[in-house]
């Protein structure tokens, strides 16, 4: 049973721009259908962690947009870094899946129970599940709805919606 899904943002939350203002301010756009796969993901008492390797005030107000206490910003080592929440949450790797698209999230998406990238990811990167949504364009979603069916949890997931 997956409880736990681990979360790249460039790329996998958003489409992998960065845009700056003239003010410097930075900019990413997040597509609402992954926020709600996200809430409802959360509303049946599963964990969302966001471990990236950029820090960006824009994924802090996401995160707490959508009710994510776990976020992880300017992490280099995302394995170690999951590996101590797994610790402190009591959980192992067979309880979780990631979604990454890049050689950052290589060795995450090596040791998670089951692994997912977007249409659009680097192609030679493996994972069990390629999905047909690209980055940024509700890949997260598609992602979460796989896991629903993994889990065996459609009636529960379906009465959310309701």
């Amino acid at each position: 049973m997956i409880e736990l899904i681990f979360l790249d943002v460039d790329g996998c939350l958003t489409d992998g721009k960065i845009i700056y203002t003239s003010s410097a301010d930075e900019i990413k756009e997040f597509n609402v259908k992954d926020g709600a796969a996200i809430e409802a993901w959360l509303k049946l008492g599963k964990k969302v962690a966001i471990i990236t390797g950029r820090s960006s005030k824009c994924v802090e107000l996401r995160a707490k947009d959508l009710k994510i206490d776990l976020l992880f910003q300017g992490i280099k080592d995302k394995l170690s870094c999951a590996k101590e929440l797994l610790e402190r949450l009591n959980l192992s790797f067979e309880n979780t899946a990631c979604i990454g698209d890049y050689y950052n999230d290589k060795s995450l998406l090596e040791a998670v129970k089951l692994s997912f990238k977007p249409a659009d990811a680097l192609a030679n990167l493996k994972t069990k599940y390629t999905l047909e949504n690209k980055g940024g364009q509700a890949a997260v979603a598609e992602m979460i709805e796989h896991i629903i069916r993994y889990n065996d949890m459609q009636e529960e997931w379906d009465k959310l919606w309701r």
